[in-house]
């Protein structure tokens, strides 16, 4: 009998400023995705639980979902942004390759996990996510 091939699929790490957003996001992404066990982490706030971002909650996140098909990072304000610039400019922690995606956190956090289920390359899934600020309301 053939053993089944494992697709590795992108990871996906949401950046916020809260743990609590951080998590939920990603909750609510994998379950609004249908992938319970989508490869997405929230890293969010501080490492003793107060408001900011943090490199080192940030590169954890993306060892826990690193599966070798790159990790796309989604943020949701200021310095959250250059956190993840800055991580991404020293070249050494972050699991390769690695991304910023320029999306809105929770529409673009959707796509990615849905992109990234459906076999997306770390390229496809960025699309996707970008694709998000399209999304109209009205």
């Amino acid at each position: 009998m053939a053993e089944a091939k494992e697709t590795k699929q992108v990871g996906i790490v949401l950046v916020s400023h809260s743990k609590e957003v951080a998590d939920s996001v990603a909750q609510l992404a994998a379950g609004l995705a249908g992938v319970p066990d989508a490869p997405v982490a929230g890293a969010g706030g501080r490492p003793d639980g107060g408001l900011g971002t943090s490199e080192e909650l940030i590169v954890e996140a993306a060892r826990q979902v690193d599966q070798g098909a790159g990790v796309a990072l989604l943020v949701d304000l200021g310095s959250a942004v250059l956190t993840v610039k800055a991580l991404l400019a020293d070249g050494d922690e972050l699991p390769e390759p690695a991304q910023l995606v320029d999306a809105p956190l929770i529409e673009g956090s959707v796509a990615a996990v849905v992109t990234a289920a459906g076999g997306g390359d770390l390229a496809a899934v960025a699309a996707g996510a970008e694709e998000a600020y399209t999304y109209r309301k009205v």
